[in-house]
């Protein structure tokens, strides 16, 4: 059973959120009265379409999940017995809701949907698209508290059920969003620093349910936070030693920055692990060179930085590092750097001037964009060497890697990529499944944009 279309729920006064939370209707087009506080319902999702009754681009093999427990109501006759996709979940949680409240039961019971009790409620929650849970929160008040308080984040990591979103910034002060699995854009609320951190250095980083935007006011580094649950950006927490051009990366709810500068310009060796949901910054034992402009990733359970800019005469780093988490030592890896010096292209460029390493690690393994050749790498663990696999997209312009998201998302490497000047252009998502075969490149979404990409980050709940 598939359902594609959308219901828009008539719920008593008594029943509606506080802060009137609206319903996407079948076209996609809802819109609110006012902003809604949740992160979900308040994106404005662009050109979307319905073609004979399907979302645009959607295939006809929508991978299923299975519910292991048939859904029954109270009188004990079974409702569901079968393969659901995510659209069809939802719909479930949608019609039930409304003929419960139909019938008159307009109680905010803990069973959450009354008529299928609460741990089945749950087990079709988590399997609902994000992007369908402002609409879902207006069920009851269980809902509601359930993904505001972001306890839902944390039951679907239980279960294993991550969808990976991309968040890039095309214009300095603005956001958007892209669900790879629907190919929808969403736009976040416009930030509000000052000018001087228009100006500056930024970095990005996701990690839980927060989008992190480092930079520099007038007198000291700074982090924006994007919540996805109340879809606001505030001031985040400062680390223990604020930096900038450094290398991070993420791992569910917490992420690890390594590397980087003080606000005076000084390379660093130090370390941090955040923890989102605890909001805590933990100093990590420091690595065996200090480097900026470097690049980090997970794999194998281990976090590495590879690259950047290091040593007295601040040259091109060749070497990597491996920070073990449970012995919390760090350990010297020769030549895992992708990238080659200027000398080795034939052209002699400040060390500065080009992008950290392009990386990305898709099932624990390390792959690499070479902007110059336009070719994607994989590096071998067991000879550490890097070896080509194909090319990247034709249209992945990039001014010296800059302006060239390389980035993993789930099973899939995604290339986004913008007009190589100022002016107008297109902005395109490209992604390719490593396990499938050599890179063939899927053209996920394209839209018109005046600029290259800023600042990119993937999170995944």
């Amino acid at each position: 059973m598939v359902l594609h279309s959308r219901v828009l729920l008539n719920l008593n006064q008594d029943d509606m959120l506080e802060d009137q939370s609206c319903l996407v209707s079948n076209n996609y087009h809802g819109a609110c009265e006012r902003e809604s506080n949740w992160g979900c319902m308040s994106f404005r999702v662009d050109k979307i379409d319905v073609y004979n009754g399907k979302r645009p681009l959607e295939k006809d093999e929508e991978e299923e999940f299975i519910i292991r427990k048939s859904l029954k109501r109270s009188d004990g006759e079974e409702i569901l017995d079968t393969s659901l996709t995510l659209g069809s979940i939802s719909m479930i949680l949608l019609e039930t809701a409304s003929n419960q409240r139909h019938a008159g039961d307009n109680s905010d019971s803990s069973s959450l949907i009354h008529n299928i009790g609460r741990d089945n409620s749950i087990s079709c929650l988590i399997r609902c698209s994000r992007f369908d849970y402002g609409s879902i929160a207006s069920l009851n008040r269980d809902f509601r508290s359930l993904i505001r308080s972001g306890e839902i984040y944390r039951l679907r990591r239980q279960s294993g059920v991550v969808e990976h979103w991309v968040y890039f910034s095309c214009q300095l002060f603005e956001w958007e969003a892209f669900d790879p699995s629907s190919r929808r854009w969403m736009h976040l609320p416009i930030m509000n620093p000052n000018d001087c951190f228009l100006l500056s250095d930024k970095e990005s980083l996701a990690v839980g349910t927060e989008l992190l935007v480092f930079g520099k006011e007038v007198l000291s580094l700074v982090i924006y936070q994007y919540s996805l649950l109340t879809n606001t950006w505030s001031s985040g927490m400062s680390m223990n030693a604020p930096r900038c051009l450094f290398s991070s990366a993420s791992l569910g709810e917490i992420a690890i920055l390594a590397g980087g500068c003080d606000s005076e310009g000084k390379i660093l060796s130090s370390a941090e692990l955040y923890n989102s949901e605890l909001g805590t910054w933990r100093t990590l034992p420091s690595m065996n060179k200090c480097r900026k402009m470097c690049s980090g990733v997970f794999m194998d359970h281990k976090f590495y930085v590879i690259g950047g800019i290091g040593g007295s005469e601040s040259k091109l780093l060749t070497c990597g590092e491996e920070y073990d988490m449970e012995t919390e030592t760090w350990t010297e890896i020769p030549n895992m750097s992708p990238v080659r010096t200027g000398a080795a292209r034939g052209v002699e460029m400040p060390a500065t001037s080009e992008a950290p390493p392009l990386i990305a690690v898709v099932n624990n393994e390390l792959y690499a964009a070479d902007y110059a050749d336009m070719e994607v790498r994989k590096y071998n663990k067991e000879n550490r060497v890097w070896v080509t696999l194909g090319r990247l997209p034709e249209r992945a312009a990039s001014m010296n890697g800059w302006g060239l998201a390389f980035r993993s998302c789930g099973d899939k490497l995604i290339v986004i990529s913008g007009p190589r000047a100022m002016g107008e252009g297109f902005i395109e998502v490209n992604s390719w499944v490593p396990s499938e075969s050599p890179p063939q490149w899927d053209l996920l979404g394209r839209k018109q944009s005046g600029s290259f990409v800023y600042n990119c980050a993937v999170m995944g709940c």
